[in-house]
Protein backbone atom coordinates (compact mmCIF):
# COMPACT_ATOMS: atom_id res chain seq x y z
CA UNK A 1 0.00 0.00 0.00
CA UNK A 2 0.96 3.00 -1.08
CA UNK A 3 1.04 6.45 1.09
CA UNK A 4 -2.17 7.73 -0.78
CA UNK A 5 -3.67 4.71 -0.59
CA UNK A 6 -2.87 4.42 3.29
CA UNK A 7 -4.60 8.09 3.86
CA UNK A 8 -7.32 7.02 2.06
CA UNK A 9 -8.35 3.44 4.32
CA UNK A 10 -7.32 5.46 7.24
CA UNK A 11 -9.60 8.87 6.92
CA UNK A 12 -12.34 6.35 5.45
CA UNK A 13 -12.67 5.35 9.18
CA UNK A 14 -13.82 8.21 10.76
CA UNK A 15 -15.83 10.44 8.62
CA UNK A 16 -18.70 12.79 10.19
CA UNK A 17 -19.59 11.34 13.70
CA UNK A 18 -20.56 8.31 12.95
CA UNK A 19 -18.42 5.35 13.81
CA UNK A 20 -18.34 1.39 13.23
CA UNK A 21 -18.66 -0.80 15.76
CA UNK A 22 -14.88 -0.88 18.32
CA UNK A 23 -13.69 -4.34 17.38
CA UNK A 24 -14.29 -3.37 13.82
CA UNK A 25 -12.26 -0.38 14.13
CA UNK A 26 -9.58 -1.65 15.75
CA UNK A 27 -9.17 -4.48 13.09
CA UNK A 28 -9.45 -1.62 10.09
CA UNK A 29 -6.53 0.62 11.77
CA UNK A 30 -4.47 -2.57 12.01
CA UNK A 31 -4.76 -3.59 8.94
CA UNK A 32 -3.94 0.24 7.65
CA UNK A 33 -1.06 0.52 9.55
CA UNK A 34 0.00 -2.86 9.20
CA UNK A 35 0.09 -2.59 5.55
CA UNK A 36 2.09 0.80 5.11
CA UNK A 37 5.15 0.38 4.11
CA UNK A 38 6.02 4.01 6.34
CA UNK A 39 8.37 3.43 8.87
CA UNK A 40 8.57 5.68 11.85
CA UNK A 41 10.93 6.05 14.87
CA UNK A 42 10.92 3.50 17.66
CA UNK A 43 11.52 4.64 20.94
CA UNK A 44 10.04 6.00 24.21
CA UNK A 45 6.63 8.06 24.05
CA UNK A 46 8.62 11.42 24.47
CA UNK A 47 9.43 10.86 21.16
CA UNK A 48 5.98 11.56 19.74
CA UNK A 49 6.11 15.41 19.99
CA UNK A 50 9.30 15.13 17.38
CA UNK A 51 7.27 13.79 14.93
CA UNK A 52 8.79 13.86 11.36
CA UNK A 53 7.48 14.71 7.92
CA UNK A 54 7.34 11.37 6.54
CA UNK A 55 5.06 10.22 9.71
CA UNK A 56 1.33 8.84 8.12
CA UNK A 57 -1.25 11.26 8.13
CA UNK A 58 -4.59 11.06 9.92
CA UNK A 59 -7.35 12.88 7.85
CA UNK A 60 -10.30 13.62 9.28
CA UNK A 61 -12.73 15.18 6.91
CA UNK A 62 -13.13 18.84 7.84
CA UNK A 63 -16.85 20.15 7.93
CA UNK A 64 -18.09 22.70 5.62
CA UNK A 65 -18.91 26.31 6.70
CA UNK A 66 -21.99 26.83 4.48
CA UNK A 67 -25.40 25.94 7.08
CA UNK A 68 -28.28 23.56 5.32
CA UNK A 69 -30.90 26.17 6.48
CA UNK A 70 -33.32 25.06 3.96
CA UNK A 71 -33.44 27.24 1.60
CA UNK A 72 -34.36 30.32 3.89
CA UNK A 73 -31.96 31.97 5.61
CA UNK A 74 -32.23 32.85 9.81
CA UNK A 75 -33.10 36.10 11.26
CA UNK A 76 -31.38 37.00 13.98
CA UNK A 77 -30.94 39.63 16.71
CA UNK A 78 -27.37 40.21 17.92
CA UNK A 79 -27.56 41.37 21.98
CA UNK A 80 -24.22 42.61 22.67
CA UNK A 81 -22.11 44.23 19.86
CA UNK A 82 -18.72 44.09 21.21
CA UNK A 83 -16.17 41.73 19.95
CA UNK A 84 -18.07 38.35 20.52
CA UNK A 85 -21.22 39.85 19.00
CA UNK A 86 -19.58 41.24 15.74
CA UNK A 87 -17.51 37.79 14.95
CA UNK A 88 -20.57 36.12 15.02
CA UNK A 89 -22.83 38.29 13.37
CA UNK A 90 -19.63 38.49 10.35
CA UNK A 91 -21.02 34.68 9.00
CA UNK A 92 -23.87 36.68 7.28
CA UNK A 93 -21.57 38.59 5.39
CA UNK A 94 -19.91 34.97 4.27
CA UNK A 95 -23.43 33.54 4.16
CA UNK A 96 -25.96 36.02 3.27
CA UNK A 97 -28.23 33.32 2.12
CA UNK A 98 -27.96 31.24 5.50
CA UNK A 99 -27.93 33.85 8.17
CA UNK A 100 -29.47 37.75 8.54
CA UNK A 101 -28.68 40.34 11.06
CA UNK A 102 -32.24 42.23 11.26
CA UNK A 103 -31.73 43.97 14.92
CA UNK A 104 -29.27 44.96 17.07
CA UNK A 105 -28.77 45.73 21.15
CA UNK A 106 -26.02 47.46 22.67
CA UNK A 107 -25.99 50.58 25.13
CA UNK A 108 -22.68 51.78 23.21
CA UNK A 109 -24.51 54.16 20.68
CA UNK A 110 -21.04 54.09 18.20
CA UNK A 111 -21.18 50.16 18.36
CA UNK A 112 -25.43 49.77 17.86
CA UNK A 113 -24.94 52.08 15.13
CA UNK A 114 -21.48 50.87 13.46
CA UNK A 115 -23.54 46.91 13.20
CA UNK A 116 -26.82 48.91 12.08
CA UNK A 117 -25.35 50.58 9.22
CA UNK A 118 -22.92 47.42 8.30
CA UNK A 119 -26.27 45.27 7.84
CA UNK A 120 -28.56 47.76 6.99
CA UNK A 121 -31.08 47.12 10.40
CA UNK A 122 -34.05 49.25 10.24
CA UNK A 123 -33.63 52.09 12.96
CA UNK A 124 -37.02 50.52 14.95
CA UNK A 125 -35.05 47.33 15.16
CA UNK A 126 -31.63 49.21 16.76
CA UNK A 127 -32.17 48.87 20.84
CA UNK A 128 -29.94 50.27 23.46
CA UNK A 129 -30.54 48.34 26.55
CA UNK A 130 -31.48 44.65 25.80
CA UNK A 131 -34.14 44.64 27.35
CA UNK A 132 -36.01 46.87 24.65
CA UNK A 133 -35.53 44.26 22.54
CA UNK A 134 -38.26 42.42 23.74
CA UNK A 135 -40.58 45.02 24.37
CA UNK A 136 -41.63 44.42 20.83
CA UNK A 137 -42.95 41.80 19.12
CA UNK A 138 -41.12 38.95 17.92
CA UNK A 139 -39.42 39.42 14.72
CA UNK A 140 -36.56 37.16 14.25
CA UNK A 141 -35.86 33.46 14.68
CA UNK A 142 -33.11 33.49 17.33
CA UNK A 143 -31.11 35.93 19.61
CA UNK A 144 -27.09 36.11 19.66
CA UNK A 145 -26.95 37.21 23.71
CA UNK A 146 -22.76 38.52 23.45
CA UNK A 147 -22.87 40.76 26.16
CA UNK A 148 -20.54 40.92 29.24
CA UNK A 149 -20.76 37.99 32.22
CA UNK A 150 -23.19 39.77 34.22
CA UNK A 151 -25.77 40.76 31.43
CA UNK A 152 -26.43 36.83 29.78
CA UNK A 153 -29.26 35.14 32.23
CA UNK A 154 -31.80 38.33 31.98
CA UNK A 155 -31.72 38.28 27.91
CA UNK A 156 -31.19 34.61 27.59
CA UNK A 157 -34.25 34.07 29.88
CA UNK A 158 -36.61 36.36 27.89
CA UNK A 159 -35.55 35.30 24.33
CA UNK A 160 -36.42 31.75 25.09
CA UNK A 161 -39.76 33.01 27.05
CA UNK A 162 -40.74 34.53 23.99
CA UNK A 163 -39.64 31.79 22.01
CA UNK A 164 -36.76 32.66 20.53
CA UNK A 165 -33.56 30.36 19.78
CA UNK A 166 -30.27 31.43 21.51
CA UNK A 167 -26.64 31.23 20.76
CA UNK A 168 -25.56 32.38 23.90
CA UNK A 169 -21.72 33.50 24.58
CA UNK A 170 -19.92 31.75 27.50
CA UNK A 171 -20.00 31.36 30.50
CA UNK A 172 -23.70 30.76 30.60
CA UNK A 173 -24.46 32.40 33.69
CA UNK A 174 -23.04 34.17 36.84
CA UNK A 175 -23.61 31.22 39.56
CA UNK A 176 -24.85 27.47 39.26
CA UNK A 177 -28.82 28.00 40.06
CA UNK A 178 -28.76 30.86 36.93
CA UNK A 179 -27.02 28.10 34.70
CA UNK A 180 -29.88 25.76 35.88
CA UNK A 181 -32.51 28.06 35.57
CA UNK A 182 -31.34 28.66 31.51
CA UNK A 183 -31.45 25.08 30.87
CA UNK A 184 -34.94 24.40 32.51
CA UNK A 185 -36.36 27.60 30.33
CA UNK A 186 -35.30 25.86 27.53
CA UNK A 187 -36.86 22.44 28.49
CA UNK A 188 -40.14 24.41 29.56
CA UNK A 189 -39.92 26.75 25.92
CA UNK A 190 -38.40 23.95 23.73
CA UNK A 191 -35.75 26.63 22.91
CA UNK A 192 -32.50 25.73 21.59
CA UNK A 193 -29.35 26.78 23.12
CA UNK A 194 -26.23 26.55 21.96
CA UNK A 195 -23.64 27.98 24.17
CA UNK A 196 -20.28 29.20 22.38
CA UNK A 197 -18.09 26.49 23.58
CA UNK A 198 -16.32 27.34 20.83
CA UNK A 199 -13.11 24.91 20.89
CA UNK A 200 -15.50 21.78 20.18
CA UNK A 201 -16.62 22.90 17.21
CA UNK A 202 -12.96 23.67 15.66
CA UNK A 203 -11.61 20.70 12.92
CA UNK A 204 -8.58 20.49 15.67
CA UNK A 205 -10.43 19.49 18.22
CA UNK A 206 -12.83 17.38 16.19
CA UNK A 207 -10.45 15.27 14.81
CA UNK A 208 -8.91 14.67 18.10
CA UNK A 209 -12.44 13.39 19.28
CA UNK A 210 -12.59 10.99 16.59
CA UNK A 211 -9.34 9.84 17.04
CA UNK A 212 -9.95 9.05 20.39
CA UNK A 213 -13.81 7.75 20.40
CA UNK A 214 -12.85 5.66 17.00
CA UNK A 215 -10.63 3.29 19.10
CA UNK A 216 -7.49 3.87 18.12
CA UNK A 217 -5.96 4.18 21.60
CA UNK A 218 -8.29 1.88 23.21
CA UNK A 219 -9.95 2.54 26.36
CA UNK A 220 -9.70 5.91 27.63
CA UNK A 221 -7.42 6.29 30.89
CA UNK A 222 -6.04 9.63 31.62
CA UNK A 223 -5.84 13.00 30.31
CA UNK A 224 -3.79 15.58 30.83
CA UNK A 225 -4.64 19.58 30.11
CA UNK A 226 -3.31 22.75 30.47
CA UNK A 227 -4.05 26.25 28.88
CA UNK A 228 -1.31 28.50 28.87
CA UNK A 229 -3.40 32.29 28.96
CA UNK A 230 -0.26 33.62 27.28
CA UNK A 231 1.04 36.74 29.59
CA UNK A 232 -0.24 39.72 27.94
CA UNK A 233 -3.36 38.20 27.49
CA UNK A 234 -3.61 37.65 31.41
CA UNK A 235 -2.45 40.96 32.15
CA UNK A 236 -4.67 42.22 29.42
CA UNK A 237 -8.07 40.41 30.29
CA UNK A 238 -8.02 38.76 33.77
CA UNK A 239 -5.74 41.65 35.81
CA UNK A 240 -6.73 45.56 33.93
CA UNK A 241 -10.01 44.56 31.95
CA UNK A 242 -13.22 43.02 32.28
CA UNK A 243 -12.87 39.75 33.69
CA UNK A 244 -10.62 40.87 36.61
CA UNK A 245 -13.24 40.62 38.97
CA UNK A 246 -14.40 37.39 39.53
CA UNK A 247 -17.62 38.99 41.52
CA UNK A 248 -18.43 41.02 38.56
CA UNK A 249 -18.05 38.36 36.07
CA UNK A 250 -17.30 34.66 36.93
CA UNK A 251 -14.43 32.76 38.40
CA UNK A 252 -11.34 32.49 35.76
CA UNK A 253 -11.76 28.47 35.76
CA UNK A 254 -15.11 29.35 33.95
CA UNK A 255 -14.50 33.17 32.29
CA UNK A 256 -11.64 31.83 30.54
CA UNK A 257 -11.62 28.08 31.24
CA UNK A 258 -14.85 26.65 30.67
CA UNK A 259 -13.87 25.77 27.45
CA UNK A 260 -11.36 23.67 28.87
CA UNK A 261 -14.33 22.00 30.90
CA UNK A 262 -16.25 21.76 28.23
CA UNK A 263 -13.36 19.67 26.24
CA UNK A 264 -12.69 16.99 28.66
CA UNK A 265 -16.09 16.08 29.49
CA UNK A 266 -16.37 15.64 25.76
CA UNK A 267 -13.52 13.49 25.50
CA UNK A 268 -14.53 11.40 28.32
CA UNK A 269 -18.42 11.15 27.40
CA UNK A 270 -18.78 10.10 30.98
CA UNK A 271 -20.51 12.85 34.38
CA UNK A 272 -17.43 14.29 36.61
CA UNK A 273 -18.39 12.62 39.97
CA UNK A 274 -15.59 14.65 41.88
CA UNK A 275 -13.05 17.26 41.48
CA UNK A 276 -10.48 18.90 43.99
CA UNK A 277 -8.44 22.09 43.05
CA UNK A 278 -5.76 24.85 44.23
CA UNK A 279 -4.38 28.16 43.02
CA UNK A 280 -4.20 31.64 43.81
CA UNK A 281 -3.16 35.41 43.07
CA UNK A 282 0.15 35.27 43.77
CA UNK A 283 2.34 37.83 41.08
CA UNK A 284 -0.35 40.46 40.00
CA UNK A 285 -0.72 42.32 43.78
CA UNK A 286 0.16 45.57 45.21
CA UNK A 287 2.95 43.62 47.52
CA UNK A 288 4.44 42.88 43.94
CA UNK A 289 4.96 46.19 42.35
CA UNK A 290 8.59 47.31 41.75
CA UNK A 291 9.87 50.64 43.90
CA UNK A 292 8.82 53.57 42.58
CA UNK A 293 6.03 52.03 39.89
CA UNK A 294 3.45 54.41 39.79
CA UNK A 295 -0.57 53.68 39.69
CA UNK A 296 -0.58 54.09 35.42
CA UNK A 297 1.73 52.93 32.89
CA UNK A 298 1.72 56.66 31.80
CA UNK A 299 2.91 58.51 34.46
CA UNK A 300 6.32 57.96 34.02
CA UNK A 301 6.90 54.56 35.25
CA UNK A 302 10.94 53.79 35.91
CA UNK A 303 10.27 50.71 34.89
CA UNK A 304 8.34 50.75 31.84
CA UNK A 305 10.88 50.26 29.35
CA UNK A 306 11.34 46.62 30.88
CA UNK A 307 8.23 45.35 32.26
CA UNK A 308 6.67 42.98 30.26
CA UNK A 309 3.19 43.93 30.99
CA UNK A 310 3.33 47.55 30.44
CA UNK A 311 0.34 48.69 28.59
CA UNK A 312 2.55 50.76 26.03
CA UNK A 313 4.47 48.42 24.79
CA UNK A 314 1.06 45.89 24.77
CA UNK A 315 -1.57 48.51 22.87
CA UNK A 316 0.63 51.26 21.37
CA UNK A 317 3.92 49.66 20.19
CA UNK A 318 2.47 45.41 20.00
CA UNK A 319 -0.95 46.76 19.09
CA UNK A 320 -2.83 43.56 20.70
CA UNK A 321 -6.14 43.53 22.14
CA UNK A 322 -7.23 46.83 21.08
CA UNK A 323 -10.87 45.82 20.33
CA UNK A 324 -11.49 47.24 23.58
CA UNK A 325 -10.89 51.08 22.81
CA UNK A 326 -13.40 51.40 20.13
CA UNK A 327 -10.68 53.33 17.63
CA UNK A 328 -11.10 55.47 14.37
CA UNK A 329 -7.56 54.27 13.09
CA UNK A 330 -6.17 51.46 14.78
CA UNK A 331 -2.90 52.06 13.34
CA UNK A 332 -2.94 55.80 15.00
CA UNK A 333 -0.32 55.07 18.31
CA UNK A 334 -1.09 58.75 19.30
CA UNK A 335 -5.11 57.86 19.41
CA UNK A 336 -3.93 54.54 21.35
CA UNK A 337 -1.63 56.57 23.95
CA UNK A 338 -4.45 59.11 24.41
CA UNK A 339 -6.94 56.52 25.21
CA UNK A 340 -4.51 54.25 27.97
CA UNK A 341 -3.44 57.56 28.93
CA UNK A 342 -7.34 58.90 30.48
CA UNK A 343 -7.50 58.11 34.13
CA UNK A 344 -10.86 56.52 33.65
CA UNK A 345 -9.80 53.83 31.25
CA UNK A 346 -8.65 51.04 33.33
CA UNK A 347 -6.04 49.00 30.65
CA UNK A 348 -3.55 51.96 31.12
CA UNK A 349 -3.04 50.89 34.89
CA UNK A 350 -0.42 49.35 36.20
CA UNK A 351 -0.82 45.48 36.85
CA UNK A 352 0.45 45.86 40.40
CA UNK A 353 -2.44 48.58 41.24
CA UNK A 354 -5.55 46.34 40.04
CA UNK A 355 -9.23 45.82 41.51
CA UNK A 356 -8.32 42.21 40.56
CA UNK A 357 -8.78 38.76 42.10
CA UNK A 358 -8.46 36.07 39.65
CA UNK A 359 -5.73 33.98 40.52
CA UNK A 360 -2.59 33.57 38.37
CA UNK A 361 -2.64 30.06 38.08
CA UNK A 362 -5.43 26.94 38.74
CA UNK A 363 -5.02 23.27 38.93
CA UNK A 364 -7.50 20.72 39.21
CA UNK A 365 -7.62 16.58 39.03
CA UNK A 366 -11.12 15.28 38.27
CA UNK A 367 -12.44 11.48 38.58
CA UNK A 368 -15.09 10.55 35.84
CA UNK A 369 -18.00 8.19 36.47
CA UNK A 370 -16.37 5.07 34.50
CA UNK A 371 -12.77 6.02 36.30
CA UNK A 372 -11.14 7.98 33.98
CA UNK A 373 -9.03 10.67 35.51
CA UNK A 374 -7.87 14.06 33.67
CA UNK A 375 -6.11 16.88 34.88
CA UNK A 376 -6.07 20.88 34.09
CA UNK A 377 -4.05 23.19 34.59
CA UNK A 378 -4.59 27.14 33.70
CA UNK A 379 -1.51 29.07 33.63
CA UNK A 380 -0.84 32.59 33.01
CA UNK A 381 2.98 33.27 32.84
CA UNK A 382 3.31 31.74 29.40
CA UNK A 383 4.74 33.35 26.10
CA UNK A 384 2.16 31.70 24.31
CA UNK A 385 -0.92 30.72 24.20
CA UNK A 386 -3.67 27.61 22.65
CA UNK A 387 -4.21 24.61 24.98
CA UNK A 388 -1.56 21.32 25.08
CA UNK A 389 -3.34 18.09 25.69
CA UNK A 390 -1.65 14.50 26.54
CA UNK A 391 -4.07 11.66 26.18
CA UNK A 392 -3.44 8.08 27.71
CA UNK A 393 -5.11 5.20 26.24
CA UNK A 394 -4.57 1.24 26.44
CA UNK A 395 -3.02 0.39 23.36
CA UNK A 396 -1.80 4.41 22.55
CA UNK A 397 -1.13 7.90 23.28
CA UNK A 398 -2.15 10.94 21.74
CA UNK A 399 -0.03 14.58 22.38
CA UNK A 400 -1.38 17.82 20.67
CA UNK A 401 -0.48 21.47 21.20
CA UNK A 402 -4.16 23.08 19.62
CA UNK A 403 -2.92 22.51 15.90
CA UNK A 404 -1.09 19.29 15.68
CA UNK A 405 -1.15 16.14 17.41
CA UNK A 406 0.35 13.19 17.43
CA UNK A 407 -0.92 9.66 17.71
CA UNK A 408 1.80 6.70 19.06
CA UNK A 409 0.46 3.15 18.87
CA UNK A 410 1.99 1.02 21.08
CA UNK A 411 1.98 -2.50 19.91
CA UNK A 412 3.16 -1.30 15.91
CA UNK A 413 5.61 1.42 17.58
CA UNK A 414 4.08 3.81 14.86
CA UNK A 415 3.07 7.55 15.07
CA UNK A 416 0.13 9.04 12.95
CA UNK A 417 0.02 12.59 12.90
CA UNK A 418 -2.60 15.40 12.23
CA UNK A 419 -2.08 18.76 11.02
CA UNK A 420 -4.23 20.00 8.87
CA UNK A 421 -3.70 24.06 8.39
CA UNK A 422 -7.28 24.86 7.76
CA UNK A 423 -6.13 28.33 7.12
CA UNK A 424 -5.09 27.46 3.86
CA UNK A 425 -9.33 26.40 3.14
CA UNK A 426 -10.74 29.20 1.67
CA UNK A 427 -13.75 29.11 3.84
CA UNK A 428 -11.67 29.06 7.26
CA UNK A 429 -9.41 31.95 6.50
CA UNK A 430 -10.63 34.19 9.51
CA UNK A 431 -12.78 31.90 10.56
CA UNK A 432 -11.48 32.67 14.72
CA UNK A 433 -10.71 29.67 17.02
CA UNK A 434 -8.89 27.56 14.44
CA UNK A 435 -12.27 28.02 12.82
CA UNK A 436 -13.89 26.96 15.60
CA UNK A 437 -16.13 30.37 15.57
CA UNK A 438 -17.90 29.89 12.30
CA UNK A 439 -18.48 26.28 12.70
CA UNK A 440 -20.75 27.04 15.66
CA UNK A 441 -22.79 29.71 13.99
CA UNK A 442 -22.80 27.29 11.18
CA UNK A 443 -24.07 24.25 13.41
CA UNK A 444 -26.55 26.95 15.50
CA UNK A 445 -28.14 27.62 12.30
CA UNK A 446 -28.91 23.75 11.20
CA UNK A 447 -30.21 23.47 14.36
CA UNK A 448 -32.45 26.13 13.85
CA UNK A 449 -33.72 25.85 10.76
CA UNK A 450 -34.64 22.02 11.11
CA UNK A 451 -35.52 22.42 14.86
CA UNK A 452 -33.19 19.81 15.86
CA UNK A 453 -30.74 20.20 18.52
CA UNK A 454 -29.02 17.44 18.17
CA UNK A 455 -27.38 18.75 15.22
CA UNK A 456 -24.99 20.74 17.61
CA UNK A 457 -22.34 18.56 19.33
CA UNK A 458 -23.37 19.93 22.91
CA UNK A 459 -26.89 20.47 24.05
CA UNK A 460 -27.65 22.96 26.60
CA UNK A 461 -27.78 19.97 29.30
CA UNK A 462 -24.33 19.37 28.75
CA UNK A 463 -22.88 23.00 28.60
CA UNK A 464 -24.65 23.06 32.08
CA UNK A 465 -23.15 19.82 33.22
CA UNK A 466 -19.10 21.47 32.39
CA UNK A 467 -20.28 24.69 33.66
CA UNK A 468 -21.44 22.95 37.20
CA UNK A 469 -18.10 21.17 37.29
CA UNK A 470 -16.06 24.12 37.12
CA UNK A 471 -18.11 25.86 39.77
CA UNK A 472 -17.26 23.05 42.12
CA UNK A 473 -13.65 23.26 40.88
CA UNK A 474 -13.95 26.80 42.72
CA UNK A 475 -15.05 25.59 45.25
CA UNK A 476 -12.81 23.33 46.05
CA UNK A 477 -9.92 25.35 45.45
CA UNK A 478 -11.26 27.74 48.36
CA UNK A 479 -12.03 25.92 50.80
CA UNK A 480 -8.78 23.25 49.77
CA UNK A 481 -11.09 19.88 49.85
CA UNK A 482 -12.46 17.31 46.98
CA UNK A 483 -16.30 18.70 45.89
CA UNK A 484 -18.37 16.25 44.76
CA UNK A 485 -20.29 17.08 41.21
CA UNK A 486 -23.73 16.04 40.55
Amino acid sequence: MDRKDFLKSLGALTVGATFIGSEQRLKAVERAVSSSSDKCAEGPADAVSGASETDPELDFAVKGLRADVNGKPIRAIIVGAGSRGRTYASYAKRYPECLQIVGVSDIRESRKDSMGDKFGIEEEHRFGDWSEVFKVPKFADAVFVTTPDDLHYGPCMKALEMGYDVLLEKPVAQSEKECKDIRDQAHKYGGIVAVCHVLRYSPYFRALYQAIHSGMIGKLISIQHMEPIECRHMAHSYVRGNWRDSKKTTPIILAKSCHDLDILRWIVGKPCKTIVADGSLTWFKKENAPEGAPLRCTDGCPHEASCPYSAIDIYVKRKQHLGVFDLKNSRDEAEIMGKISDPNNEWGRCVYHCDNDQPDHFVSEMVFEDGTTASFSMEAFTPFGGRRTRVMGTTGYIEGDGKKFTLYEFRSNRKLVWHKDVSDIPEYKGAGHGGGDMALVCDFLEAVAHKDESMLTSNIDASIESHVMGFRAEKSRLSRKKVKVD
